[in-house]
């Protein structure tokens, strides 16, 4: 997933990106820092395109600024950057491409970035999100409501000093010492929207009856993939009422489960509850039942409004 903390160079700048995707849009932070004392924080928008698979992004409003150090904090100039985003294997993320500033075309410098995953540099409001994506978070709901907290930097005074005499004996008047100031809006209320947790979103959501599944012997097997594409659709399971399994992540590899038929009424149902949409919705799974002998399949879709239910009905004898 590109939703992630990115560190490397933008412009040969040190950068630490955060990327939060949000349907096709992307939107987050970016900082450009010379340490963790002395950097220049941008909100960032843009998009992903899928059919290139490029990340394309720029920096929207200067928020927060802290120039220490000798030469100050870089990222004076906001950019715009367009970067591929591949994984060349072994867990690892990266983003390559170029950047340009924000209103000109020239000056292009290179973009070089790679995911990680041992917590940002920076803390700030994204980090709810990011942590809790696949569990939640990615709700579009929960990501607008983060986007519309009033981000503003503190008010900064700027003094210039007095004029000072430059010969002995020499009387000069002194000026009064003159002040800059950057007027802060007082911030708007927002409320955060609290992601549901697993049980509630069991129970609020409508129950649709995709497959019916006679069981006999001793165990029905159950094999769940990802169906398509792989995009990180995240699920959990409950048996008549009952959480069995939670935070199942769908692969092209099958997440199998196996219960036992004594466990099981004469008509139980298996329903599939989507934790998060992936980042192609909705939610859909590959289901593979072995029962003995016998092999039935179904394909499986969950979304914020409806769950998936396996009805598994005992056959008689």
């Amino acid at each position: 997933m590109i939703t992630g903390v990115w560190h490397g160079k933008i412009n040969r700048q040190n950068t630490e990106v955060k990327i939060i995707k949000n349907g096709d849009s992307i939107t987050g932070t970016s900082y450009y820092y010379s340490s963790a004392k002395s950097y220049r924080r941008y909100t960032i928008k843009g998009y992903f395109d899928e059919r290139s698979n490029q990340a394309i992004w720029w920096d929207d409003q200067l928020v927060e600024e802290k120039d220490g150090g000798l030469f100050g904090a870089p990222g004076k100039v906001p950019l715009a950057s367009r970067a591929d985003f591949n994984c060349p294997g072994g867990g690892v993320m990266k983003l390559d491409g170029s950047s340009t500033e924000k209103d000109r075309e020239d000056g292009e410098g290179p973009v070089h970035l790679q995911k990680i995953y041992n917590g940002p540099t920076f803390t700030d409001e994204w980090d709810y999100v990011i942590d809790n994506y696949t569990t939640g978070t990615n709700d579009p709901y929960v990501i607008d409501s983060i986007s519309k907290l009033p981000f503003y930097t503190k008010e900064i005074v700027v003094s210039f000093p007095t004029a000072k005499p430059k010969k002995p004996g020499m009387v000069m008047i002194p000026q009064q010492t003159e002040s800059k100031k950057t007027v802060v809006p007082e911030p708007e209320e927002v409320v955060i929207v609290t992601p549901k947790t697993i049980e509630q979103k069991f129970i609020s959501r409508t129950k649709k009856v995709f497959t019916t599944i006679p069981v006999e012997g001793d165990s029905v097997s159950l094999s769940f993939y990802d169906n398509a594409i792989v995009d990180g659709d995240s699920i959990s399971l409950f048996l008549d009422g009952k959480m069995l399994f939670s935070h199942i992540k769908l692969a092209d590899k099958p997440y199998v489960v196996k219960i036992a038929v004594s466990d099981l009424g004469d008509a139980s149902e298996l329903i599939m509850v989507a934790e998060n949409l992936g980042t192609i919705p909705p939610n859909t799974s590959y289901m593979v039942a072995n029962v003995g002998n016998k092999r039935y399949t179904a394909n499986l879709s969950s979304t914020e409004e409806t769950s998936a239910v396996i009805k598994l009905k005992k056959s008689k004898p």
